[in-house]
């Protein structure tokens, strides 16, 4: 802790993307930033959640794309040993050295250690280093997993997600317990890797922040992959068995497995922050403003963006919050009116209108905005996704498109795609979504042919133009 500076204008709790963010944009903004972080800079996305885990999904969904054209040699088996070195690649091998080097070099002052809150303005890390902060203290601790109460659990070899994305051999047999997007990503991620799946559903559906028909399109892919999708059960004990872990159900079936893997959601990471010397909760997401400041603090210091706020938990919005907290912050600091109106500079209006996710599972689904109608004005327009580039990008392509339509304003205010590569149609919805675009001017936004975006006129048309 040599040579740190006792007072910096920032002090940021979490090196994660979010944490990143938000100091970047202070520095550039002519402050001075700390940034604290306990384990690795970079966060839970860089190295144990968001590139892992495609690294070890793109392998099987390019296979089986090759195998979905006619003509392209596309035999044999993925080759577990390349997936996991490339995959070790995209991670650094797990070393922040990186990281560290930009952010240093971004003018960052980076601190080792665990941050916590110890008076206003005030964070004291491991060690007994003290900083104090000129105007604002941000936290961006993420999330961690949520892990059931179920007998046994303790004693046998489960994975967290985190052990699905870095591990570096195959296991024979693996349970997965959970059906959001954790859960259907590794179920297929392992099994086209070699692993015999049960993805063990308590719901009766996959992905029940989605539409039926997404849902229903990821499990009728794991299938296809040999996944056995379970629906309706729930976890009552667990115990060791021969090195893995027998997984009893209720109703007294059981599977036994060489791992048990638990994805059942994750919560704020909040319950070891220092809350309660400000006044707050421990274990309670953040809430907070638009502008990213913390309710329930005095004076406007203490602020908080990505997972640990729990409005939008998904990495790119933590990243684009972060943005916003550290413009915010600037601009105080300056003196500067902050306005909080819908879309402006210095509001976080996608976190309520416009939050984007992709599954990247075979097939992908994509989505921005509402998945159903939420208001008496709004109407779902729903088509498969049949047009002739679907058709050129693969044999049988099969997908569904939805655009959920506010009739009085006649603009979209939510999308899903479902389907191979249906990613790359997000940002065009994203966009539609953010900018209000009227139907009737989307009209003229004439989709390439031939390409999957066509669908996007079969979508207007459908709906009346």
């Amino acid at each position: 802790m040599d040579g740190l500076p006792e007072t910096v204008d920032v002090v940021v709790i979490g090196g994660g993307p979010a944490g990143e963010n938000v100091a970047a944009r202070v520095v550039r903004g002519g402050l001075s930033a700390a940034l604290v972080e306990h384990e690795r800079l970079g966060g839970e996305c860089s190295y144990w959640a968001c590139i892992p885990s495609k690294a070890l999904l793109r392998p099987g969904n390019a296979l089986a794309a090759a195998r979905r054209v006619p003509g392209v040699a596309s035999v044999g088996r993925i080759d577990e040993h390349a997936v996991f070195a490339r995959r070790d690649k995209f991670v650094s091998e797990w070393d922040d050295g990186g990281q560290v080097a930009w952010a240093e070099g971004a003018g960052v002052t980076v601190v080792r250690g665990r941050g916590r809150l110890s008076g206003e303005r005030e964070v004291t890390v491991d060690g007994g280093a003290v900083l104090r902060a000129n105007h604002a203290v941000v936290v961006c601790t993420g999330s961690v997993p949520v892990i059931p109460n179920v007998e046994g659990l303790a004693d046998v070899p489960v994975w967290t997600s985190r052990d699905a994305t870095s591990a570096s051999w195959v296991p024979e047999s693996l349970a997965v317990v959970g059906g959001g997007v954790v859960g259907v990503e590794m179920a297929q991620a392992w099994a086209r890797l070699g692993s015999r799946v049960d993805l063990l559903v308590r719901d009766d559906r996959l992905l029940t922040r989605m539409p039926r028909f997404a849902g229903e399109a990821v499990a009728e892919g794991l299938r296809a992959d040999g996944v056995r999708v379970r629906f309706g059960v729930e976890v009552r004990r667990t115990s060791a068995v021969d090195g893995g872990a027998r997984v009893e159900l209720d109703g007294g079936e059981a599977v036994t497995v060489e791992r048990l893997l638990v994805a059942t959601g994750r919560r704020p990471a909040t319950s070891d922050l220092g809350l309660e010397r400000v006044g707050l909760t421990p274990g309670r997401p953040l809430e907070v403003d638009d502008t990213g400041l913390v309710s329930g603090v005095d004076g406007r210091w203490l602020y908080a963006a990505g997972d640990v706020t729990g409005r939008a938990p998904v990495t790119h919005q933590g990243k684009y919050e972060a943005r916003v907290v550290g413009d915010v912050v600037v601009a105080r600091a300056r003196g500067e009116r902050v306005s909080l109106k819908p879309w402006a500079r210095y509001a976080m209006t996608a976190d309520h209108h416009a939050v984007t996710q992709v599954v990247f599972t075979d097939p992908e689904v994509a989505s921005v905005g509402p998945a159903e109608p939420a208001e008496p004005s709004h109407r779902a327009v729903d088509l498969p996704i049949d047009v002739a580039g679907a058709s050129l990008h693969a044999e049988g392509y099969e997908g569904r498109a939805r655009l959920v339509v506010d009739t009085d304003r006649e603009v979209v205010v939510g999308a899903t795609f479902v389907g191979q590569d249906v990613a790359e149609l997000l940002h065009a919805a994203t966009i539609a979504v953010v900018g209000e675009v009227p139907l009737r001017r989307l009209w003229h936004a004439v989709p390439a042919f031939p390409t999957i975006s066509e669908v996007w006129l079969r979508l207007l048309e459908e709906y009346g133009l």
